[in-house]
């Protein structure tokens, strides 16, 4: 199976470092033109410059914006859908802090409502337009197993994720007439600088060295390892294809078999 993006035009958030960057080299390499999307410019601009180049007129860019600030992030995705047309729209941003439910106030939730779900919202709804028009769109969106269990100590991550997938689920059925599918990838444990900030905020909480905690949660996923984001960005990029088209409203889980739900 080889799968084809020539002549597409992907976004993807969140893409200058881990699971994100690993989505958009792939996509690249199956021939999508892409733009990056992240809040550092010169590191956004050392990456286009190394983009695959796999396909005819296929052209990378980048667009800088900052997902925890909402308004900023509002003004610059509305001006890039003014110029541009999206048919591949991958949904990722960095995740909120850390903390457990009795820990966090209003504040952090709202913050982490406008980082998780209102910058989702605000994107997938500036690209349907020419999705609809020529009746044919992937609007894929990274999220986390937390949707289908709750990971102890990420609250703010277990409760919007949670709603952005429901919501998403609702569009799916209301886009599914014109070829535009929504699915929800349920991310389990990826060795990335998020995963790393996690285990060191679990150090300094418990004691523990950081080698001892990575030894234990490995020891909780089946498989006995970590996932590599390009096992990730292979996901992606089928969701992306053809070959996905009747996959839909779809929470999909890539986690070693860590989940316990069927």
């Amino acid at each position: 199976m080889k799968i084809d993006l020539s002549q597409k035009n992907a976004l993807v958030g969140a893409s200058s470092k881990g699971i994100g960057l690993a989505i958009a080299r792939q996509l690249a390499d199956c021939g999508a033109s892409v733009t990056l999307m992240a809040r550092d410019e010169e590191q956004l601009r050392k990456l286009v410059e190394n983009l695959p180049l796999t396909s005819r007129n296929q052209v990378h860019s980048y667009l800088k914006v900052d997902f925890s600030d909402y308004e900023g992030f509002d003004a610059n995705i509305s001006n890039f859908f003014n110029e541009h047309k999206v048919d591949i729209l991958v949904n990722n941003t960095n995740g909120p802090i850390a903390g457990k439910a009795g820990d966090l106030d209003a504040a952090h939730y709202q913050q982490a409502f406008d980082l998780l779900f209102k910058t989702v919202c605000r994107t997938t709804l500036l690209a349907l337009p020419h999705m609809r028009a020529q009746k044919h769109g992937r609007i894929i969106n990274v999220s986390s197993i937390s949707v289908s269990g709750p990971v102890p100590n990420l609250a703010l991550s277990n409760s919007i994720r949670s709603a952005t997938a429901a919501w998403a689920k609702t569009l799916s059925v209301e886009v599914a007439a014109d070829n535009i599918t929504v699915n929800n990838i349920l991310t389990g444990f990826f060795y990335t600088e998020r995963l790393r900030y996690l285990i060191e905020k679990e150090a300094d909480q418990t004691g523990q060295s950081l080698e001892q905690i990575k030894s234990q949660r490995e020891s909780l996923i089946p498989m006995g390892r970590f996932g590599d984001p390009r096992e990730y960005a292979h996901l992606v990029a089928f969701l992306a294809s053809d070959y996905a088209g009747y996959i839909s409203g779809a929470n999909i889980p890539i986690d070693g078999g860590f989940s316990k739900g069927y």
